[in-house]
């Protein structure tokens, strides 16, 4: 068998292996049309022929004929796939093509060695055609490359070392190869911004890679490598002609009930408390919300009197847990006075000035020392025209009024941890509430299609019962959607639906899927469950990773094996929906993360999570968006703990 040949089977045996190799990997689910990117890969170089003059004033006693060698290639690349069959690529880069010769015996019976560094400038269109629905694809085309080094390294034992450049190096080489890859999505399948890593190995054989000429040197190459990949998402809709174009894609559809309706749940909740006090426009008095006691009233208040349930709790927080805050003063007072050597700072800001900053925080040093008795010397003011994070940002203009009212405020910090808890940066030490959650969120039955953002414009829900009643939901626009199951129910304990999803395409298209639940209502109230929230300033989530160890020792300790755990993320209004949705989902993705690797590591692995974003959705949001207070709030994910039954 001739060493050609050799080679070709090695190529072969290479290819089989590399397609084994990929054939477990996932599809990708995003497919932009252009992309670009670089390379990285080896070229491993085999020799044939024979090389006996070096330049054109050396000629070696012994013919050298064999070698191999591993050099380095890199390139930038374009590639066009429309998700057809056939697609094109470009790369365009530095290729090695250098090798050592194998060694020879001159006729002093003297070892000789050869070495070359044959290097070039490559241009490699190439023909691109997908291996059906995988992610495989093969390539083939022409390699145009210019000559870039030459040099080679000759020893030979008895006689001085020599280097130089080869004689008769062609400029210009044109060649040819084929290859096979893999596509690997590492973005996620909503990003704006497809990344694709793809692995890839081609053959360049020794046709038309003759470097020289004169002899009979040949080249072959096997080049493994990976490709790094960008294109803009298929989950954007492309305009064209005033013709809509989305993906070419189905949507699946699910649906998640609870096995019981529970009515109510007793909830023990570690209610956060932020550290600001808002100011009114126009006013430098503490706003009315704020509950204000005299000083015979703030003689009896202790902050443990707020931790008895007094009102039903709905689904988010509600009142309970916004009249709580509202008395942020009196447990600020209450915390100090049971506390002698804690001190505080309050820091006012106003755009007015910060003169008004400073009389902020002069009021609210009045109240605590003249109703709660608390000494001056222990609380210190200043005034700011921004506070110490403010929400408005340099170059913002979008809703300014509402940011500035946000900013228009008192923050108390203080070094004392009996008043502040740090969780996330500087938040009042949290307080223990107990309350009965009706209609609590795990109750809902949620509806999922994955795929809508994509695909569709809008969906909506239609179910019917077993006495031909027909109940209907919607639309909604997103990839999950909810609805109480004590609603759906109504009066009745038990119910067995067939649930039909009919989505109108972005092509105008319509889609329907089908699927059957069984709901059933317990109208008892149920074991005790635990909820944590998190509280972020404006459009932030990189404040998660100050909770880390607050999700580590205070949360994840009370999630039991068997537990469910209900992430939810929310947001203000300020900003546009679709930008809100996205950003409440990322928070409550990475809380459970978090929480799952903690989880992990004390060798809890029987939990299931259910992690939702709801962005501003009004029907989902803890609070009102009226008040200053009531949006910071609202910024939140918020974990709930369903200890197994």
């Amino acid at each position: 068998m001739s060493p050609k040949n050799k080679i070709s089977k090695k190529i072969i045996l290479c290819l089989l292996m590399f397609v084994s190799a990929s054939s477990f990997a996932q599809k990708i689910s995003s497919s932009p049309t252009w992309w670009f990117g670089v390379s990285a890969a080896g070229n491993l170089n085999y020799y044939s022929g024979t090389t006996q003059r070096l330049d054109n004033a050396y000629f070696v006693p012994t013919a050298f004929h064999k070698g191999t060698g591993v050099r380095p290639f890199g390139s930038i690349l374009m590639e066009y796939n429309s998700g057809k069959l056939f697609g094109g690529m470009l790369n365009i880069g530095y290729d090695g093509r250098g090798a050592k010769f194998d060694d020879v015996i001159a006729p002093c019976d003297c070892p000789a060695t050869l070495k070359s560094n044959l290097s070039y400038v490559t241009i490699e269109p190439s023909l691109r055609v997908n291996a059906g629905a995988t992610n495989f694809y093969f390539f083939a085309g022409p390699r145009v490359a210019f000559n870039l080094s030459k040099d080679y390294e000759y020893t030979q034992l008895k006689q001085e070392d020599r280097d130089g450049d080869f004689s008769a190096i062609d400029k210009t080489i044109f060649s040819g190869q084929v290859g096979i890859g893999y596509d690997y999505l590492i973005s996620t399948p909503n990003a704006k911004t497809a990344v694709v890593l793809s692995p890839f190995m081609s053959f360049h054989p020794y046709f038309g890679q003759e470097p020289r000429t004169i002899e009979s040197l040949s080249i072959s190459t096997v080049r493994t490598g990976l490709a790094l990949k960008f294109g803009k998402g298929s989950n954007q809709t492309v305009t064209e002609n005033n013709n809509v174009v989305v993906p070419n894609r189905d949507v699946d559809f699910s649906v998640r009930a609870p096995k019981v309706i529970p009515q109510k749940r007793q909830v023990s909740e570690t209610l956060p408390l932020l550290n600001y006090v808002f100011f009114d426009n126009e006013s430098n008095k503490i706003p009315s919300r704020y509950i204000l006691l005299n000083q015979s009233q703030a003689s009896n208040f202790k902050e443990e009197q707020l931790e008895k349930e007094e009102t039903a709790n709905m689904t988010g927080r509600s009142a309970r847990q916004i009249n709580v805050y509202h008395n942020i003063l009196n447990i600020l007072g209450d915390r100090l006075r049971s506390n002698p050597q804690a001190t505080i700072s309050l820091s006012g800001a106003s755009l007015n000035g910060a003169e008004e900053g400073k009389v902020f925080a002069e009021e609210i040093k009045e109240y605590l020392v003249s109703v709660f008795g608390i000494n001056s010397s222990r609380i210190t003011t200043q005034g700011r025209v921004k506070p110490l994070v403010p929400s408005e940002q340099p170059g913002g203009s979008k809703e300014l009024t509402l940011l500035r009212t946000g900013d228009r405020r008192v923050d108390i910090t203080s070094s004392s941890p009996e008043l502040l808890l740090e969780v996330g940066g500087g938040m009042m030490k949290p307080i223990q509430i107990t309350a009965n959650q009706v209609d609590p969120l795990d109750s809902h039955v949620l509806f999922n299609v994955d795929g809508a953002e994509d695909v569709l414009r809008s969906w909506s829900i239609a179910m019917t019962d077993e006495n031909g009643t027909v109940q209907n939901f919607g639309p909604f626009t997103k990839n999950q959607g909810s609805f109480p199951g004590k609603t759906i129910l109504g009066n009745r304990s038990t119910g067995d639906y067939k649930v039909v999803m009919t989505g109108i395409t972005k092509k105008g298209e319509t889609v329907k899927k089908e699927s059957t639940v069984r709901l059933v209502r317990q109208d008892d109230l149920i074991d005790k469950g635990y909820r944590y929230s998190i509280l972020f300033d404006f459009d932030k989530t990189k404040t998660i990773a100050s909770y880390d160890n607050f999700l580590k020792t205070t949360v994840a300790p009370l999630i039991a094996d068997g537990s469910t755990v209900i992430i939810h993320g929310h947001t203000d209004a300020i900003g546009s929906e679709d930008y809100n949705y996205t950003l409440s989902r990322t928070r409550a993705m990475e809380t459970q993360k978090l929480l799952n690797n903690a989880l992990k590591s004390s060798g809890k692995n029987n939990v299931k999570f259910e992690t939702l974003g709801f962005g501003e959705d009004v029907n989902n949001a803890p609070f009102d968006n009226s008040t200053p207070e009531e949006r910071f709030y609202n910024r939140t994910v918020i974990i709930d703990i369903i200890p197994a039954k």
